[in-house]
């Protein structure tokens, strides 16, 4: 049997609401902007040249992607940006060590982008689950194996016309993604506790 993984950033929904009333605030983000989150190393590999391909196709729209982390390639990134004309929309905010201000960050967000084709059961989509972020990945891809479709988050074909689609309607209809987060906050996160627990009583039995 294999038993999830777990993580520490979960909270109370109403915990959830104040966390991000503040970073939005902090941020200067109005009702009306959807904030948009990649939380990773800043290489090639995480697929943040399809990312950023995607964004660049909907420019016109309220968003704003905010960007944590560091790695090899975060210097070619800022200049993918600067060449797609993103660099009043894209914020590269650099490496996050304090937990509690990550945690603020995926609160605030209103979708979390994880295109990755590289990962196998990344931490950072649960961590934005459990604080009622949907996050948006590709279909087929090992990472997305805990996602349903529409329920407790969103597939979308390997092709940034189709992100970018994905991402134009989500925006329109920002309700839809806020339903997907909450569903993902009850069937993707979970304390680490809470899995200990199954652990220990899983052992109980074979013993």
């Amino acid at each position: 049997v294999v038993v999830d993984n777990g993580n520490d950033f979960v909270s109370p929904p109403q915990e959830v609401e104040q966390m991000r009333t503040l970073q939005r605030a902090r941020l200067q983000l109005n009702d009306k902007q959807t904030m948009l989150l990649f939380v990773g190393q800043h290489i090639w590999e995480k697929n943040i040249a399809f990312i950023l391909d995607a964004l660049a196709l909907i420019p016109h729209l309220p968003w704003k992607l905010y960007m944590i982390g560091t790695g090899y390639a975060q210097d070619d990134i800022r200049k993918k940006i600067n060449q797609l004309g993103l660099y009043e929309k894209v914020i590269m905010v650099g490496t996050v060590l304090d937990r509690d201000l990550l945690k603020q960050y995926y609160a605030a967000a209103d979708m979390f982008l994880f295109p990755s084709l590289y990962d196998n059961a990344p931490l950072v989509v649960r961590e934005a689950a459990a604080m009622h972020t949907p996050a948006l990945l590709l279909q087929d891809a090992t990472a997305a194996e805990i996602i349903r479709n529409n329920d407790n988050g969103f597939l979308c074909q390997n092709d940034p016309n189709a992100y970018a689609q994905l991402l134009a309607y989500l925006i329109a209809h920002p309700n839809e993604a806020t339903k997907v987060g909450n569903r993902a906050s009850q069937t993707i996160a979970r304390s680490w506790q809470d899995v200990m627990t199954e652990v220990s009583e899983r052992y109980d039995a074979i013993i």
